[in-house]
């Protein structure tokens, strides 16, 4: 099969095509035919060497995933021509970036049922680490004031879908080019951080979901008794802080769990979460989509797409950068 590999640390170039052995189930594992794959910032953090997750390459990066169950070992929850998706083995290697994908099945579920393989392959690493943090977490509930850094990002735009289905009332701190979106997702109150001290704009928040290493500063805008989730910070002077402050505070790592998964994927059929794919690339473009990644601009997320090119219609109308190159033919 082809999967993209590296053999050493660095930048987007990297990334490169090649033959490797196609993978086969075992007990309790399927064997994913991949339609997309996702692409997220620590793709691009273990690609660099900035968060050397998986060790010295050789290896292929990746974890998002959506597609069809070409086999099934013994034991395993699906069957073959099923449609699954799911972030397996992390923070392990999953090698996503792949025509195929062996997994345990527990670590997948069934593919929301109104969503292409595209845009189901932009939700699980980000829809599950803003659902760890504000349902299993900060347990947020209706009537909770949240506030949500970078909210139209990957996590961010999922994080304020997933606050409104439990009844929050959300407040998004983003560029002003991004609040029509905002407010199409349903937030309630928008601020644009770059023009606004957030310091200053609010306060009382039930929970304040932190992906921008704004963790001390969003401690001051909890009231008694909130709670501080945060993707990227932790340490003792933090937890110092919080406690004093009489506020909790929780880091999230997020990890497989395929029950969220299947709750995730009922909101996306009622329609209460959409993923918004800004662009998606062929495999072999995946360079190309690191590139973009980087920016720092990509609003919602990037996809990878695997063999003939999922329709892209769903969510947002999502658009695509190219359409996939043909796979080349195996060496002889």
């Amino acid at each position: 099969m082809q999967a993209i590999v590296q053999n050493r640390f660095g930048g987007p170039e990297v990334l490169e095509v090649a033959w490797t052995d196609r993978p086969r189930p075992l007990p309790g594992e399927v064997l994913v035919r991949v339609h997309a794959c996702g692409v997220n910032p620590v793709d691009a953090a273990v690609r660099s060497g900035e968060y050397p997750l998986l060790g010295e390459p050789p290896f292929g990066v990746g974890w998002d995933l959506s597609g069809v169950v070409e086999e099934a070992g013994p034991g395993a929850r699906y069957a073959v021509g099923e449609e699954v998706y799911g972030m397996p083995f992390f923070p392990r290697a999953a090698t996503a970036y792949a025509e195929y994908v062996a997994a345990p099945s527990r670590q997948l579920a069934r593919k929301p049922a109104s969503l292409d393989h595209v845009h189901a392959a932009a939700l699980p690493l980000a829809s599950l680490t803003a659902w760890q943090g504000l349902v299993d977490i900060a347990r947020v509930k209706a009537g909770d004031r949240v506030l949500i850094h970078r909210a139209a990002g990957g996590v961010g735009h999922l994080a304020v879908q997933i606050a409104k289905a439990h009844g929050a009332r959300v407040t998004a701190l983003a560029s002003p080019s991004r609040h029509a979106f905002l407010r199409g997702l349903g937030a309630d109150e928008l601020i644009d951080y770059r023009t606004v001290d957030f310091t200053d704009a609010v306060r009382d928040m039930d929970i304040v979901f932190d992906s921008t290493e704004q963790g001390e500063r969003s401690l001051g805008v909890l009231r008694p008794g909130g709670v501080l989730i945060s993707i990227l910070e932790d340490g003792d002077a933090l937890r110092a802080a919080a406690e004093k402050r009489g506020v909790r505070f929780a880091v999230i790592s997020v990890e497989p769990d395929y029950a969220s998964l299947e709750r995730i994927a009922e909101l996306a059929d009622t329609g209460a979460v959409r993923p918004y794919v800004e662009a998606s690339y062929p495999l072999a473009d995946a360079a190309e989509a690191h590139i973009a990644l980087e920016t720092g601009r990509v609003q919602g997320k990037l996809v990878l797409t695997v063999g003939p090119r999922s329709a892209a219609g769903g969510a947002h109308g999502a658009r695509t950068s190219a359409d996939p190159a043909p796979l080349q033919a195996p060496p002889p």
